[in-house]
Formats: C-alpha cells, sequence, structure tokens
C-alpha cells in the first residue's frame, strides 16, 4: 500500500521523547496482536484465518483518544470512556456493524481491553473504499461519532479530543494481495526492470520499473501471464517482480474500456517540467498538418495557453510573434527562462469550485433555520413546574458579594438591552422556511440566449437561400461568441425543440440544416459550413447514426482554410468523434485525437462544458497514472468529478472526488482547488446514498478546513444535522438541533467574531442560544448560563433582534437559572422583562413570563405570590383561548396547591388540566400531559384511591407509547411497577411492567438502568419461592451480570456472580455455587477495594449461613476469608459482625469450643465500643456455650452479667419472656447441675415472678412444680411445697394437663432440661 503521511490517525511520529516512548509501546503491543491473531486463528475460530498463500484475512484497527495538536493520549478517565463504550458494543455489535459496512467493510471481532477492532474485507473494492476513508479522515470521525456521547461532544468544545485510528498497513497490504490473487488478473507495477517472453512479437518485452500491466498468476503450473498498456504486448515469466498498484487504481484501471486501457504506446517526451506554464522554445520546425495545429520554426517562442503537461503529445500554444493560436507538439519545445512548474491545476479564468453558494442567501436560511429550531420551546410555551426545592436554600445560602456583584451587572445590561429594544421593530426581520436548499453548480451561470430559427420545408428543385440567411449570419465569424457556447453545448434534443422550430420531426431538421450546408459550401461560407456539419454531427450521433455523424465531424474539421481560432468549436468537435473512434474500435484515430483534445482541455477554461460522454477524461487520468503524473491525476479527478456532478451522476462522482482528497493529502496541498467544497459536495451525495455516518463525516471534515469559510461552516452545520435526524429517524415535527451539530455552532460563533453587520449579529444570538439549549439539554447547565451570560453582557441582542425574540432569550435565561437552584436570579430577569412590556395590553409572551415567574416563586417558598403569578398566566391564556398553555397553568396551580396542603384543590385543578389536555387536537403537548397524569396519579396513590391512581398511570402510559416518547414511557411505567410491588402488591403485574421498562430501557441504550431493572426483576422472581421463578431469576440475573461486565463495573459484575451462585444453591445445583462464587471473589479481588472484598466474602459466607444446607461451608468465608481481612483493615465493626454469625454458626453446629473464642473476641470488641446490647448478646452467647460445654460456674456467671446488663424498667413483654427463661435456666443449672437447691429455689422464684407478670401459665406450671418438687424433698417445707403444688395443680387444670410429678430428678442435668425447654 502506498504511504499516507497526512490522515487522522496512523503514523507513529516522534514529537517528544515521552511520546515517543507512548507511540512506541503502543506499536509494539499493536504489532504483538496482530501476530499473535495471526498465530492463534485456531483458537480464535474466525477471528483470523490464513488462506493456502499464508495471506492473512483480518486486519486490527487500533483505537486512541488523543488530544492536542502534538496528539497526546488523553487522560485515563477519557481513555476507560472509549473501553466502556468498546464492551458495551462487544455485547451488542448492531450499531458497529451498521456502521463498518457503511464504511465497506466487515466486523469481526472487538476486543475492549486493548482499544482494537478487527475487520475483514471479501472484495478489493472493499479495501479500496476503506483504505480511502481511513486516508481521507472518515473512519476517524466515524468513530467519534460512534464512541463519542454527546456529553463529551459538549464538554471538548474548546479542546481538540478526537479519537485517531490506526491500522497496520503491512497486513493490510497482504490482504489485498490475496483478495486480488484469488480473483485472478490485476494490474501492478514492476518492482524492477525486467523482461518477459513475449507472445506476440516473439521476441522479448522489457518493462521499467514502475511500469503498470496487467498480470494473471500461474494456472496449473504455468508462468505468469502479462498485458503491456503501452502496447497491448503479451509476454510470460515464471515469477515477476511486482507490486500490486493502489486499489484506486484497481478499480479505475478495470472500469477503463479496453480501447482506453490498451495502446497509445509510452510517452517519449522528456520535457522537465510536469505541469508548466510560462514560455517555452521551438526545437524543430514543423509545418501544421491542419487548420487546427501551428506551423513553427526553431526558435519561436511559444507562449502556453494554460497548461503544458509533459506525459501528453500535445499541448495548447500561441505564437509571441505573430499571436496565432493552435496544438503544438510537446515534443518540439524545449523550456525557456520564464517557464515554471504549476502551482495549481487550474486555468487561469477558470472556475475553481464545484458549485456557486450565494453567502447572503446561506446566512439568512441558516438564521431562519436556527430560530425555527430553537425559539419555540422558550418563547411562546409554558414551562410545567417539575423543579425540586430540594437543595435549593442551601443554594441561596453560598451567595457571596462576588455573585451579588455579578448579578448587579448582569440586571444592568439586561435593562440596557430591554431600553434598546424599545426602539426595535417587533416584527422578525428573517422570515423564510428554515430549510437550507440545494446549491447550484458552478456552471450554471447565465448565458446569453442565442435567436431561435424557423425550420422552412426542403422542396426539391427550390434553390431559394433566402430561408438560410439569418441562420447562416448567426454562424459566420471566425471568433468565439457567448452564444456560440450554448449552441455547442445543448444535446441533440434540447438542440432540435430550443434552437430551432417548425419541424415536425428531427429528419425534417436535419434535411433542413443540410440544405444549409450545402449552401453554405457553395457560397464558401466556411465558418457556416464548419459550424453546420457541426450540428449535423451531433443530431445524427443524437439518433445513434454515428458513421453519419463521424462523416460530418471530419467534414467539420477539413473545411476551415485557416487556423482555427474559436477552439470551444474545436473541442466540441472533438468530443463528439472521440467516443464515436471508441465505440467503432478506430483505435488509431481514437488516440490521435484523444491527444488533440486534451490538450484543449488543458488550455481553454471551461471547456469541461463540451464533453458529452467520459471517455477523453478517462483517457487523461489513465494516461497520467501511468506516467505517474500526480498533478495531471488531480486535476483528471476534479475534471471527472465536475463532468458527473454536472450531468447529475452523483454515484460517479464520488470515486473521483475521494480520490481528489486523498492526492491533496498526500502531497499536503491543494492546488487551488477547494477542499471543503470537496468535501461538502461528497457529503450531499453520502446524503443521497443513504450514507449518513458519511455525510456527518464528509460535513465535519469540511468544516475543518483552512479554506473553510463561514459560508462553508454553516452549509456543513445543515448537511450534519439532515443526516443526524436521518440516523436516528427523527421526522421533521420530532427534529430538533441535535447536539452534534455542536461543534458546527461554535466554529460558526467563532467565525463571525468581530463583524459588525447586523445579519451578523442575529446570526451569532441564535446559534448562541442554540449552543445554551443544547448543554441545557445534556444536564450542563452551568455552561448554559455562561453562553447566554456571554451573550448579554458583551454585546447584547442587537437592535435588529425583534422584541418578541429578545424576550424569549431573556425567558430562557431565567429558566436556566431555576434550573440551576438560582429562583432569585431568575425572578429578577423575569420582572424586568415584565416591566418593560406594554401595560395598556397584554400578549401571549406576558402569559408566558407570568408562569415561568409562578414557577421562581414556588421555588423560593412565595406560594401565595406563585399561585397570584400563575393565575394571571391562567387568564392571559383565556384570553386568547390558549388551550395548550392554559393547561399548563391549570396544571402549575394544582402542584403549587400539592405542595402547599390543599389536596382537594389540587385535585381539582390538576383534573381540570386533564380535561384541557384531552381536549387537545394539535400534537407537541403530550410530554406535559404525561407528566401531569402521573402527578395526579401519584396523588390518588396517596390518597389510598388506588384504582384512580392506576387509571392515571395506565393513560400515562398509552399515551407514551401512541406518541412514541421512551422517556415517559419509562417513567410511567415505573409509576405502575411500584404501584404493583408495594401499594398494591401483585407480583405478576409488577413482573410484566419491569419488564416492559427493560425493554424501555434496551431501546433507549441505558445499560446502567438496564442492569438494576434486571436485577428487580430477578428479585422478584426469587419472592415467588417456586423452582422455575428461581431458573427465570437466573436468566435475568445473568443478563444483569453481562451487562455489568460491558460496562466494566466490577463491583457490579461481582455481586452478579454471587447472586448466580445463590440462585444456583437454591436449586441445589452445588456443582456450580463453588464455580460461580469463587469467580465473584476473583473480580471483587481484582478492585483492590478492601471494603468491599470484606462485603463480598462476608455476603458469600450469609448465602450459607441462611440455607439448611451446607451451613458449615460459611465458616470457610468468616473466619478464613473474610476475617483477616477484617483484622488487616482494621474494620471493628465487620469483626464483631463476623464474630456474632460464626458464634452463632458453630453453635447451631454443636462446635462450641471452637465458638468460644469468637463470642470472646464479640465481647472483648463490644466492650470496647460501648455497644451494651452486643455486649449483652455476647454474655448470652457465652453463657449458653459453657452450659453445653459443662462449665456450670462459668455459665452462671455469664448469665448474671447478661441480667445486670438488662433494663431495670422492663418496656415490653419479650423482655419479661427473656427474665423468665434466663431465671429458669439458672435455677435448672444450679439444681441439676450444682445441686444447690436453696439457691435453686431462689431463681426459680425470679422466673416465676415474671411469668407472672407476664401471665404465661405454662411457664408458671412448670417453675411451680419445681418449686413444689424442691420444698418437698429437699427443704422440707410443707407448707410452701403445699402451696406450690396446689398452684401448679390449678395451672395444670386449665392447660388439661393429667399428672405433676413432683418426685426428686436431680439425677437429670440441666442440659438436658435445656434441650427440652430451650433457653
Amino acid at each position: 500500500m502506498s504511504s499516507r503521511p497526512d490522515r487522522d490517525t496512523g503514523r507513529y511520529r516522534r514529537k517528544s521523547s515521552t511520546e515517543g516512548q507512548h507511540r512506541e509501546e503502543k506499536s509494539l503491543r499493536h504489532g504483538r496482536i496482530v501476530r499473535g491473531f495471526s498465530r492463534d486463528s485456531a483458537s480464535l475460530k474466525r477471528t483470523v484465518s490464513i488462506c493456502e498463500e499464508n495471506f492473512p484475512t483480518a486486519l486490527p484497527v487500533l483505537l486512541d483518544v488523543v488530544g492536542g495538536p502534538e496528539s497526546l493520549p488523553a487522560d485515563e478517565q477519557t481513555q476507560e470512556m472509549l473501553r466502556g463504550k468498546l464492551r458495551i458494543l462487544q455485547a451488542d455489535s448492531t450499531e458497529v456493524n451498521a456502521l463498518f459496512m457503511e464504511l465497506s467493510t466487515h466486523l469481526i471481532s472487538i476486543n475492549s481491553e486493548e482499544n482494537i477492532i478487527f475487520v475483514t474485507f471479501k472484495t478489493f473494492e472493499e479495501i479500496w473504499k476503506f483504505t480511502t476513508y481511513y486516508t481521507i479522515g472518515f473512519l476517524g470521525r466515524c468513530m467519534e461519532d460512534l464512541l463519542l456521547d454527546q456529553r463529551f461532544c459538549l464538554s471538548s468544545l474548546e479542546e481538540d479530543i478526537r479519537i485517531q485510528v490506526s491500522i497496520q498497513e503491512e497486513t493490510l497490504s497482504l490482504i489485498y494481495k490475496g483478495i486480488l490473487m484469488q480473483e485472478g488478473s490485476f494490474f501492478a507495477s514492476c518492482s524492477t526492470n525486467q523482461m518477459f517472453d513475449s507472445s506476440t512479437s516473439g521476441g522479448d518485452l522489457y518493462l521499467e520499473q514502475g511500469d503498470i500491466a496487467q498480470f494473471e498468476p500461474p494456472f496449473l503450473g504455468s508462468g505468469w501471464t502479462m498485458l503491456c498498456l503501452t502496447d497491448g504486448g503479451r509476454g510470460t515469466a515464471p515469477r515477476p517482480a511486482v507490486k500490486p498498484v493502489i486499489p484506486f487504481y484497481q478499480w479505475f484501471l478495470k472500469s477503463c474500456a479496453e480501447g482506453i486501457l490498451v495502446g497509445d504506446g509510452k510517452p517519449s517526451c522528456d520535457f522537465p517540467l510536469q505541469f508548466a506554464r510560462g514560455t517555452c522554445l521551438a526545437t524543430m520546425e514543423y509545418d501544421a498538418g491542419g487548420p487546427d495545429e501551428l506551423s513553427v520554426a526553431p526558435g519561436d517562442r511559444i507562449i502556453i495557453v494554460g497548461l503544458l503537461v509533459s506525459c501528453f503529445e500535445w499541448f495548447t500554444g500561441r505564437k509571441e510573434a505573430t499571436g496565432e493560436v493552435g496544438l503544438v507538439k510537446t515534443s518540439l519545445v524545449e523550456p525557456s527562462t520564464d517557464i515554471t512548474q504549476s502551482e495549481d491545476i487550474f486555468l487561469d479564468g477558470e472556475e475553481r469550485t464545484l458549485f456557486s453558494v450565494q453567502e447572503d442567501k446561506v446566512l439568512e436560511e441558516t438564521t431562519a433555520l436556527l430560530q425555527k429550531k430553537s425559539q419555540y420551546d422558550t418563547g411562546q410555551k409554558y414551562k410545567l413546574d417539575t423543579m425540586s426545592c430540594q437543595d435549593s436554600e442551601k443554594k441561596k445560602s453560598l451567595g457571596t458579594s462576588s455573585k451579588v456583584d455579578a448579578q448587579t451587572d448582569l440586571k444592568r445590561n439586561i435593562q440596557r438591552i430591554l431600553d434598546q429594544g424599545k426602539h426595535s421593530s417587533p416584527d422578525p426581520v428573517v422570515t423564510v422556511n428554515g430549510t437550507l436548499k440545494e446549491p447550484h453548480l458552478a456552471t450554471e451561470s447565465k448565458n446569453p440566449i442565442p435567436p431561435c430559427f424557423t425550420v422552412h420545408p426542403v422542396v426539391e428543385g427550390n434553390t431559394n437561400t433566402e430561408n438560410f440567411i439569418p441562420l447562416l449570419s448567426f454562424l459566420e465569424g471566425r471568433d468565439y461568441r457567448a452564444e456560440f457556447g450554448v449552441l455547442y453545448g445543448l444535446g441533440s434534443e434540447l438542440l432540435a425543440s430550443s434552437i430551432f422550430t417548425g419541424h415536425s420531426d428531427e429528419d425534417e431538421l436535419i434535411a433542413f440544416l443540410g440544405v444549409a450546408r450545402e449552401t453554405a459550401r457553395k457560397k464558401r461560407l466556411y465558418w457556416p459550413h464548419t459550424r453546420l456539419c457541426f450540428l449535423l454531427g451531433k443530431l445524427c450521433a443524437g439518433r445513434l447514426k454515428f458513421s453519419q455523424a463521424r462523416v460530418y465531424l471530419e467534414e467539420a474539421l477539413s473545411v476551415p482554410r485557416e487556423g482555427f481560432t474559436d477552439l470551444r468549436l474545436l473541442a466540441s468537435i472533438y468530443s463528439r468523434l472521440v467516443p464515436i473512434y471508441l465505440l467503432q474500435k478506430n483505435t488509431e484515430s481514437f488516440f490521435a485525437l484523444a491527444e488533440r483534445l486534451v490538450a484543449l482541455l488543458f488550455g481553454i477554461p471551461d471547456c469541461l462544458a463540451c464533453l458529452e460522454d467520459n471517455s477523453a477524461l478517462k483517457y487523461i487520468l489513465k494516461k497520467a497514472v501511468l506516467s505517474h503524473n500526480q498533478m495531471a491525476e488531480a486535476r483528471a479527478c476534479y475534471q471527472l468529478a465536475k463532468h458527473h456532478l454536472t450531468h447529475a451522476e452523483g454515484l460517479r462522482v464520488v470515486p473521483y472526488l475521494e480520490r481528489l482528497l486523498v492526492l491533496s493529502g498526500e502531497a499536503q496541498r491543494t492546488w487551488g482547488t477547494s477542499p471543503s467544497q470537496e468535501y461538502l459536495t461528497l457529503g450531499r451525495i453520502y446524503s443521497e446514498l443513504q450514507l449518513p455516518h458519511l455525510s456527518v463525516s464528509s460535513a465535519r471534515r469540511a468544516s475543518l478546513q483552512p479554506s473553510a469559510t463561514l459560508t462553508d461552516c454553516l452549509s456543513s452545520m445543515a448537511l450534519a444535522m439532515d443526516n443526524v435526524n436521518k440516523l436516528y429517524e427523527f421526522t421533521e415535527q420530532e427534529a430538533s438541533i441535535p447536539s452534534k451539530v455542536a461543534p458546527y455552532l461554535h466554529q460558526a460563533l467563532s467565525s463571525i467574531q468581530g463583524e459588525g453587520s447586523d445579519r451578523y449579529h442575529v446570526l451569532g444570538h441564535r446559534i448562541t442560544v442554540c449552543l445554551s439549549q443544547l448543554f441545557c439539554k445534556n444536564s450542563m447547565v452551568g455552561q448554559a448560563i455562561c453562553r447566554m451570560h456571554t451573550l448579554i453582557n458583551n454585546n447584547g441582542p442587537s437592535l435588529c433582534i425583534s422584541v418578541p425574540e429578545r424576550n424569549s432569550a431573556l425567558t430562557w435565561l431565567a429558566w436556566l437559572h431555576i434550573d440551576n437552584h438560582q429562583p432569585d436570579v431568575a425572578l429578577d430577569v423575569l420582572d424586568l422583562v415584565l416591566a418593560s412590556m406594554p401595560e395598556h395590553c397584554t400578549t401571549p409572551q406576558e402569559g408566558v413570563v407570568l408562569n415561568m415567574r409562578g414557577v421562581a416563586l414556588r421555588y423560593m417558598g412565595d406560594l401565595r405570590r406563585a399561585a397570584e403569578s400563575y393565575q394571571a398566566a391562567v387568564d392571559i391564556c383565556q384570553e386568547y383561548e390558549d388551550m395548550p398553555n392554559w393547561a399548563v397553568a391549570q396544571a402549575n396551580l394544582g402542584l403549587l396547591c400539592l405542595k402547599a396542603g390543599a389536596k382537594r384543590l389540587a385535585q381539582r385543578h390538576l383534573t381540570e388540566a386533564v380535561q384541557l389536555f384531552s381536549e387537545l387536537e394539535e400534537g407537541g403537548h403530550e410530554a406535559d400531559f404525561i407528566t401531569v397524569l402521573l402527578e395526579l396519579g401519584q396523588h390518588y396513590v396517596k390518597q389510598q384511591e388506588l384504582d384512580f391512581g392506576k387509571g392515571c398511570y395506565e393513560w400515562a402510559l398509552l399515551l407514551a407509547i401512541n406518541v412514541n416518547l421512551l422517556d415517559c414511557q419509562l417513567s410511567a411505567t415505573r409509576h405502575l411497577s411500584l404501584l404493583y410491588g408495594c401499594e398494591s402488591p401483585d407480583q405478576a403485574q409488577c413482573i410484566v411492567y419491569s419488564q416492559h421498562q427493560v425493554a424501555l430501557l434496551q431501546s433507549t441504550g441505558d445499560r446502567g438502568q438496564e442492569g438494576e431493572a434486571l436485577e428487580a426483576i430477578s428479585q422478584l422472581f426469587l419472592n415467588l419461592g417456586t423452582e422455575r421463578a428461581y431458573r427465570a431469576a437466573l436468566d435475568y440475573t445473568k443478563t444483569s451480570l453481562g451487562i455489568s461486565i460491558d460496562l466494566g463495573c466490577r463491583e457490579k459484575e461481582a455481586y452478579g456472580w454471587l447472586q448466580a451462585g445463590r440462585i444456583y444453591h437454591l436449586v441445589n445445583q452445588t456443582e456450580l455455587v463453588d464455580l460461580y462464587i469463587q469467580v465473584a471473589q476473583d473480580v471483587a479481588l481484582s478492585t483492590g477495594d478492601t471494603q468491599f472484598i470484606l462485603k463480598l466474602l462476608e455476603a458469600a459466607g450469609d448465602i450459607f449461613f441462611n440455607s439448611s444446607r451446607d451451613r458449615d461451608k460459611a465458616i470457610t468465608f468468616y473466619r478464613d476469608r473474610a476475617l483477616p481481612v477484617a483484622v488487616k483493615s482494621n474494620s471493628v465493626r465487620s469483626r464483631l459482625r463476623l464474630c456474632n454469625k460464626l458464634t452463632e454458626l458453630m453453635l447451631s453446629l454443636k462446635l462450641y469450643g471452637e465458638a468460644v473464642e469468637f463470642a470472646q473476641t464479640a465481647l472483648d470488641i463490644s466492650i470496647t465500643l460501648g455497644d451494651s446490647l452486643n455486649e449483652r448478646v455476647a454474655h448470652h452467647r457465652l453463657a449458653s456455650l459453657f452450659h453445653r460445654l459443662e462449665q456450670f460456674e462459668l455459665a452462671e456467671h455469664y448469665y448474671l452479667k447478661t441480667l445486670t446488663l438488662c433494663p431495670t424498667l422492663l418496656m415490653f413483654d419479650e423482655e419479661t419472656l427473656y427474665y423468665a427463661r434466663v431465671y429458669q435456666t439458672l435455677g435448672d443449672i444450679i439444681f441439676y447441675d450444682l445441686k444447690d437447691p436453696h439457691d435453686a429455689a431462689g431463681y426459680y422464684h425470679l422466673a416465676l415472678a415474671a411469668a407472672m407478670d407476664l401471665g404465661n401459665k405454662r411457664s408458671q406450671l412448670q417453675l411451680c412444680t419445681r418449686l413444689a418438687t424442691i420444698y418437698h424433698n429437699f427443704l422440707t417445707d410443707r407448707e410452701l411445697s403445699l402451696f406450690f403444688y396446689q398452684k401448679a395443680r390449678a395451672f395444670a387444670a386449665e392447660l388439661n394437663v393429667r399428672r405433676i410429678n413432683i418426685s426428686p430428678d436431680q439425677q437429670l442435668s440441666s442440659a438436658s432440661q435445656y434441650k427440652i425447654n430451650g433457653p
């Protein structure tokens, strides 16, 4: 592949030692990836495949975010943003697939970690288009549009942040060669001088280094076959040293007809300059062979008319001595002292642009377009008060003296603007339809209209010539006239219908012109005779009578007895003869005449209009390619593009215009062309071809060219806006100014700074408002306010800005301040605007201001004044019957009443607003209607009128679906999910709406919220508790996990793996549980966040801790993994929690000895923290453990310690119950284990007191029985024994217990009692 030094990407140039090191590392990394990619084709399946000839089939495209003129790498946050977007595309490649199809390549895979996209190609044409887009900067621009979000585009307006694309050209060259080998014959240049065995002449065929020929690879062991393009000779060689020509040459040479492609010999002229202007000297004598040639003698000074191009046989010259003009052979001259290499490819006086643009018209239409897209929302439409009061007081309290001064300056400047506006016209200055029309072609200039001639019937034998006098008189004259230009340029049909009248068909016209020709011949009127022959030849060619046309045209060349001075006539004759010779395969005549036509095309300005087909231009390009004449190639491409553009053949314009831009980039010169116009032309054609990404990229490249004017920038903006709207399928009504247009607006604003005329002031004003709205739309309110303040403080709206538009801009500024939690500033602005309005009458715009003033006052907490302002706005709406705004004002009153606590009044106003909205016939107000319905529904739900609330929510959702408002659908769906999840529980309905919410989030592309919604659905299915529901929950969890992986959210990813493991545990697939938990642990460890790792390890243990199966596995996570991390990170609370869980777990698993250590640690930590509740729990657990370990004295100690920590005043029954059980346990320990009936009786008495307080008869039965036993058998107190026995008998009778046993049972242990009765 050829070298491409000037592109938006790619070369690793060393600008500094640091940057050089970075680029070297990136290049090495890129190389390793490609080599590894080639080696590991089997493992990567189709990522790379190697064909038999060992040619790779995949190309790695490396992306990098860079900034500044030196293309230094962007910060890590920006690089991570790129990787995150690539991860999303890696999971869902629909968008990137569509883009790469437009870029004529095919996506294989995406490596988001290395920022590499792998692509492949199927034909060499795809490689040609892809490399062209890469070279002229479209690939990088398309990547930016795909990967950089709108907010980033706005935030980097002042910075040169872009995506740099790099490809390995060696790999691409191998892919290109492999495809050519598969396709068969291809064009290539010789790498060295070499000989071929000629199959046509019998000798050897010699090709020099750089010569281009057609080669065909060997077939079945034969050698390579070669076709020489200069003379058609054929030859063979076993292994020729050749290199395929670049893809554009490949395509062009294959598209050429054989008559153009093969023949005409090799240019033998050794003229030293390839593209010359000035004067040259004749080196030998030459006698003219016809009226078109110039006779010269040695030493004659020949002035080059136009350009002398060394690779062509002829050029147009003028004798300095005599002034004669004609064709001169290039081989007959040598340079003189005043000859120079041309700096551009255009002739003097030649039109240098592809189309003409009227700057005033573009400015006017752009201004109107911006007004149409930006004014309605702020100048005519009421704002619904959905602003939150949160942090408003905080914002107001942060004011400083500097802010007060700034606010004072702002008020002063606004007052100045309003005072100026009193003298301006209230009517807008610009009133057009707000669309930018297509420019006119540069050739569409007004030419003089030739006269119209009447065709008289030809009567045989009638020699009357008076009928021909007007025509012959018009055609007389040796020199060119403007009227002739129209005659030469018209096609045969237009010629027959517009210049000549009175004939019934073309046969009658041809007969008339034939008699006129004969009359001119007889009267020796040479120039009328010549021109009539030309007209007859043109008419015959139009009727496909090419042989007859050739006769007339050849006669036209032979008639003049002196030199041609009407060179356009000569060019027109040549241009008709050349395609006829080509069609009739008269190769010798074709080449001879094509060379002469080339000389005229390079010599006469605007001679291009004479051509009817492109055969001569393709011949020029072929010769330029074979001769390696870059400037001749550039001019040929320009002329081919302009020729096809003139004939409305947009598809055929594209290759040549793209090649011209590539040539300009490689040479780092424009050669007098206008790259901005060329990019714009390409963009418009791409748009017609339904290639919106390429069209937007063309528009951006056009605006960035050094030659770009304000008109070019505005035209680029209109083109980009149109195609961005097409890309996202916005209708004209839905289409607003997209954020991707912000760079154009910013550049246009910079271009008009310092301009003093009113039209620039108007344009600058509207651009600023549009930019401000874009910032606000992307939640960058601070930047939006800054833009508006700059507009107001620097110069303010000009006097040419209408009063309504001025007020609209100031109202917008007020809204921005409200959105920025500065309602006081907004109120000042609105009061100034209100004061400037006439007092004797109201206007609809006054209602807009009053409504917004109510929003500001409500935000400040002044509800009474806010209500007055809203009511005034309602009155104005009623006066003007403005139903849409009336509905909004009523809704604002309702929302105000809600905030004031007047619920019934609020319901009335909101209901009236809903009624007004529902009666509207025109669209555009659905978003406000939906918001009001949702607010009213919330009100009903809070009032427990759930059916009404559900009705409002469902109405809002149906309306949002009907008008396709995704944000409103999301909001309504969330309300319904919440309703069925909390207020009116219905799991099935909640799941249905949650699933719809996921579908909507998928449409919006908000992957983060989609993942959260999927997690919520998973939890809903888990709550159902069936195995089928668990399986569904697992599917949603895995989908959410995939999103977390794509977004690079490591913490959510870890929890996703863990949640999947938990569900597998629920469905008893134990073989997968450990695997998923281990992956979750690995992901958590990769974050390096100790606290997060600790939380996840604890959550992993909780899976088994909260289960009835495999509970012992929780010990591993708590004790062996989480607890060491908690100790190392000094996370005391986590240690306490883990020790408590371990104690509880080991207690349930009967690991009493091991549990004591953790219970003691929990006690120590609780005492250190002063946490009395956990201290009490720890004492109780220690007491329970020592009880089970039969260390009864310690158990008694810790139980008593626990009781000392309990509150003295018992507030709840649970506390009393706890006292009863603990004292009973203590009594059992003393009685059964320590054999002390006396102390045991004391604990039983205390337990009985608590049980009596609690009223628990069963506990009283047990305790009375124990006391009766002790007093009867051990303490021998018959009275107390009888008392407690009788009490026990009474409780037994009530509880239907048949027998009471008071026999001594001290052989039992308290532990057995504990198992029976619990603690």
